[in-house]
């Protein structure tokens, strides 16, 4: 009987808890909305900011190696600081509010698509580059015909990669007064509501699903060959086999 006891607690406490979350949305619906688009803007600014410089340093990186090792090294030392040490060192240059957020969003995010696109654009095959040399095509219609289309896909996955880092470390903005749905979470430790908690990370942990997904769905509209080349392959070999 006495392994009942607790059990019974927990069920409680639970369903406690579930019916503070509905009060929640009840009661503060558009409180929620406004941190929910703080956190939505924060993030795509950011994003927007880091693939710009992501990609346009992976592009200076290939054309000049000797800034490939500076480029590369100095923000891969940055990656290794924690978002929260970067926010408070930039408070005494930036004040409090969305540009120190910003500023440690993007440097959290550059890496991932720096390296990913510098990985892309040294990485294509070298039969490719021979054929299109062979049409006559300048060093520049190379970068941009053949080498950009065919790194796209590793990109994205440094786009993504740096998406999910940033929608996940966006909830420190809020303890400079950059808002989101980190508000939430922080107002949840210090009251001790687990509701509040709750509501700000599943909201967090959904919002970078979405994304990852958005991102997944924009990477298949662009990339149509990547999808149908596999049915290609199999039609020749039922082709082949027929033969």
């Amino acid at each position: 009987m006495s392994m009942v006891f607790p059990i019974i607690s927990i069920g409680k406490e639970g369903i406690d808890t579930i019916s503070l979350i509905w009060e929640y949305f009840g009661s503060h619906m558009d409180d929620y909305l406004t941190v929910l688009r703080e956190h939505v803007a924060i993030s795509l600014m950011a994003l927007a900011i880091s693939v710009i410089l992501g990609i346009s340093a992976g592009y200076v990186c290939v054309r000049s190696p000797r800034l490939e090792k500076w480029l590369t090294g100095t923000f891969q030392t940055l990656r290794i600081v924690p978002s929260l040490a970067i926010l408070i060192l930039l408070i005494p240059f930036l004040g409090t509010g969305v540009k120190p957020a910003l500023v440690a969003l993007v440097l959290l995010a550059i890496p991932p698509i720096l390296l990913n696109t510098v990985t892309g654009l040294t990485e294509v095959p070298d039969f490719m580059l021979e054929t299109a040399s062979g049409l006559g095509m300048t060093e520049k219609q190379v970068m941009y015909r053949v080498k950009f289309p065919m790194a796209f896909p590793l990109i994205m996955t440094g786009v993504k990669t740096a998406m999910i880092e940033i929608v996940a470390s966006a909830a420190l903005a809020a303890k400079i007064g950059a808002g989101g749905l980190g508000g939430l979470i922080f107002t949840g430790l210090g009251l001790n509501r687990l509701d509040l908690l709750l509501v700000g990370g599943i909201s967090v942990a959904l919002l970078s699903l979405v994304s990852g997904a958005i991102l997944d769905g924009i990477e298949k509209m662009m990339t149509p060959y990547l999808q149908t080349a596999p049915k290609r392959r199999i039609r020749g070999r039922r082709k082949a086999g027929r033969l």
